[in-house]
């Protein structure tokens, strides 16, 4: 008996959720959950509970996709928008569950079944809101949104014609020299051109979240951050003191990383619009269409494992993926999960360049760590805090190493060295950024000027290679404008900096003993959120990224592999 084929995602029904009538539900099976005389009342409401959320979510994610993938389609805007004003409604319901949760009258039974991290992370989520700051959270979310529309409507003139931000980016790696100028300066031309709005919308940003931390009891915004990206066990002196790791470990490998680029090209001097472009014979381009692309990630996932395997034949027959740029479609990429459907989604803009490649690595690590953490009937266990989500996406990026030659060919070598110093370039950008949001609410009424001040400041400190020649706009210090999440998540980013050194401690595994790496790897992702970050941490048997040593460790071991590798050929 063949087995029936699966919804596909256009076949998904979407019904703007009734959040009244959610509310009128909710608030009655909140009060028998409360009241609960048995452990399987209790049970019943809980479920019930669980499955209301799910309803809400799935919907929202729907909207959130088919918008995302088309910001100028009428009905979906106005879907989002309804969800930008909604949804700290949605939260506040959210919120009373929490409190139930922690005073249940069988908290016991819950707690032996589903473990202590349920409840840490309902403590949590109670720092994090009142229903004071409902019409704060409502511009929040609106700033966002106006945020995400300006990028995504971006039209970047380049030699006769229009490109989205993404498009403009396969120019920027050109191996000639001017033309990567030039598609630079096109597109921090645009930046320039919308710098007064980009920094209206931060400036209104910073304010609205700084009045949300007021109203929550807290001196700033850095604690309500902290709290939102579920951070139990690892405090910000503890990130303080990783980005000094970071700054002294890893900042002068990256120097000499670039030195070796600058003789590569021959060049004099590394301009900024040189950075992204690696070798003289040019950098790694995946071979074939998307649809090829797609096509050698299924035989690499098949051949990696039986788990994989069925996962992304999944993904494909479901068409749970947008992969490639256009017109009107939102920048960057990201994996979003469906629950009613078990969906992941992963969506992103390919461009022609190696970056088509990691994010879907990337972001199949998303989707298959959600999946097979499906099993779990609420949203908190299907995800991980971000933190340790990121161990998994920027993982399955080293996992698919073996496979690359599907995908780069004879360039396979110069990929990998470029994959890894990435890797390692990465990170002093990263704890910038993160080092960027803390002066930014630990003060929030600098001004724009400062604030870009403060940004050049942390360049000179992470960055000192970079160059920005004559481009007024970028040595001013609006660099940080391109970076969506400095909007959008406040405090994600030093979650990929954390991650990668986790990540970089499974390729150095994977090396030495591909079947326990993989094992520890698979038994993460099906943990899902069922543990705090350090605890999943120790799980996977890696060493915690706040351990002394740990990020000197694993950065020798991978540039004792770079300095290995003759790349003046590539």
């Amino acid at each position: 008996m063949t087995q029936a084929r699966p919804l596909t995602f256009d076949q998904f029904v979407y019904k703007r959720p009734d959040l009244e009538a959610m509310r009128h539900e909710f608030e009655k099976n909140l009060r028998e959950f409360s009241q609960a005389t048995t452990p399987a009342v209790q049970s019943r409401r809980f479920a019930r509970l669980n499955a209301l959320r799910r309803d809400f979510v799935t919907m929202y994610n729907i909207c959130l996709i088919r918008y995302t993938c088309n910001t100028a389609d009428g009905f979906y805007v106005k879907e989002n928008d309804y969800f930008d004003a909604e949804l700290p409604g949605y939260e506040e319901l959210s919120n009373q569950f929490s409190k139930a949760l922690l005073n249940a009258p069988f908290r016991d039974v819950i707690e032996k079944k589903f473990g202590p991290q349920l409840f840490t992370l309902a403590e949590m989520s109670l720092k994090t809101f009142t229903p004071d700051i409902l019409e704060d959270l409502q511009q929040e979310n609106a700033l966002i949104t106006e945020h995400t529309k300006l990028k995504s409507q971006a039209q970047i003139a380049f030699d006769g014609k229009n490109y989205t931000i993404a498009g403009i980016q396969p120019f920027e790696q050109s191996q000639d020299r001017d033309t990567r100028r030039r598609a630079a300066e096109a597109k921090w031309q645009f930046f320039a051109d919308n710098a007064p709005a980009f920094e209206r919308i931060f400036d209104d940003m910073v304010k609205t979240r700084h009045r949300i931390a007021q109203k929550l009891g807290y001196r700033n915004f850095v604690e309500v951050g902290y709290a939102r990206m579920k951070r139990s066990d690892y405090t910000p002196e503890m990130v303080a003191n990783f980005r000094k790791q970071v700054q002294e470990i890893i900042v002068p490998i990256s120097q000499s990383l670039y030195e070796r680029q600058r003789q590569r090209l021959g060049l004099e001097k590394l301009k900024y619009y040189d950075e992204e472009f690696k070798y003289p014979s040019g950098n790694p381009k995946p071979i074939g269409t998307p649809e090829e692309i797609v096509q050698n990630a299924a035989r690499m996932y098949r051949e990696l494992s039986a788990e994989t395997d069925s996962f992304f034949r999944h993904m494909q027959d479901a068409r749970l993926m947008d992969l490639v740029d256009r017109s009107n479609k939102a920048p960057g990429g990201y994996c979003t999960y469906i629950p009613n459907n078990k969906a992941p989604f992963i969506f992103s803009n390919f461009n022609g360049t190696s970056g088509d490649i990691d994010v879907l690595t990337h972001e199949v690590g998303h989707a298959f760590q959600v999946w097979s953490s499906s099993g779990f009937p609420f949203d908190e266990y299907n995800w991980p805090t971000y933190d340790a989500a990121e161990i998994h996406s920027m993982s399955m990026e080293f996992f698919t190493w073996p496979w690359m030659h599907l995908f780069f060919g004879e360039q396979t070598d110069k990929y990998h060295f470029s994959h890894l110093s990435s890797a390692l370039h990465f990170l002093p950008y990263g704890v910038a950024v993160d080092e960027f949001q803390h002066i930014v609410y630990e003060n929030p009424e600098m001004m724009p000027a400062e604030r870009n001040a403060a940004w050049s400041a942390l360049e000179r400190k992470y960055l000192p290679q970079r160059d920005y020649e004559d481009n007024a706009h970028l040595s001013a210090g609006r660099l940080w404008q391109k970076q969506n999440h400095i909007f959008n998540s406040p405090f994600y980013y030093i979650d990929y900096t954390l991650a990668q050194i986790c990540a970089l401690q499974f390729w150095s595994r994977d090396r030495r003993n591909h079947k326990a790496a993989w094992n520890d790897y698979v038994r993460l992702c099906k943990a899902g959120g069922s543990r705090s970050f350090l605890g999943l941490v120790a799980l996977a048997k890696l060493r915690s990224p706040f351990e002394d040593g740990c990020v000197e460790s694993v950065s020798g071991e991978i540039n004792r592999f770079l300095e290995s590798v003759d790349d003046s050929g590539f």
